[in-house]
């Protein structure tokens, strides 16, 4: 596993003999995520392609859209989403109940603006310290996560009046044009993004990941692809690719 360390991509690649191949029976899958999971599923799916031979299309796509796209059996194979959402998808008949797999956990990190001052954010007590200014942070699971440790702090209503709740796109981008001091999200969305920097994971019980999970469209028109696509996502050799983009995989 040494060597597989240093040559992941080749570890990976040659122990997937039993994909199908070649261009006769190559497929299109389309995998729809969340905005959380979507850089890990780009740099699978990147893999499985140059493995296999099909083509896989990532579309970052939830909520209303991506029910209206399934309702309407629009182009999908898989859905790479929070659990509780594929959960709610499958009662409704539109991802195969038992192909529900968990993908990835992702760390809450802490970002500041370009040249701001970083905060020490290295115990409990100091994180509560550099919450006193602006805050910015989702709905999603990061930000509700993020709100039960503010909770646990004691100090909700002091911050409540300087929080942005963003729901429109990475909070990082909301940081970056100033809209507050300090962002909390997944830390797989925050690291590297422009016009920010990123300070660090949250600190101790306050790192409550957010789980994603992948599972099969019903109405897949690949579904063996899909599967073996699925097998692939949560296989011991992508580890390396997925902490490429700072996520852990869910099975150890």
């Amino acid at each position: 596993m040494e060597v597989c360390g240093k040559f992941a991509t080749a570890c990976i690649l040659g122990g997937l003999g039993s994909l199908p191949q070649g261009p006769a029976e190559a497929a299109e899958l389309v995998i729809l995520t969340n905005q959380g999971v979507t850089p890990g599923v780009r740099e699978v799916a990147a893999a499985f392609e140059r493995s296999s031979g099909n083509k896989v299309t990532v579309i970052q796509e939830a909520g209303p859209a991506l029910e209206r796209r399934l309702a309407s059996n629009g182009p999908a194979d898989l859905v790479a989403s929070n659990p509780a959402s594929i959960e709610g998808l499958a009662k409704k008949g539109w991802v195969v109940v038992d192909t529900a797999t968990p993908f990835v956990l992702a760390k809450l990190g802490l970002s500041v603006r370009a040249g701001a001052p970083k905060p020490d954010i290295s115990t409990v007590e100091a994180y509560k310290v550099a919450l006193l200014g602006a805050i910015g942070y989702s709905h999603g699971c990061s930000g509700t996560h993020a709100a039960e440790g503010i909770e646990k702090l004691g100090v909700a209503a002091l911050l409540m009046p300087k929080t942005k709740f963003v729901d429109d796109g990475p909070v990082v981008e909301f940081l970056a044009r100033g809209d507050f001091e300090i962002g909390i999200q997944q830390t797989n969305i925050m690291v590297g993004a422009p016009g920010t920097e990123y300070v660090g994971d949250l600190p101790g019980f306050l790192n409550n990941p957010c789980p994603s999970s992948v599972a099969l469209v019903t109405a897949s028109a690949a579904p063996a692809v899909a599967r073996a696509m699925i097998k692939f996502m949560t296989s011991p050799e992508v580890a390396p690719l997925l902490r490429k983009t700072h996520v852990e995989p869910a099975r150890q």
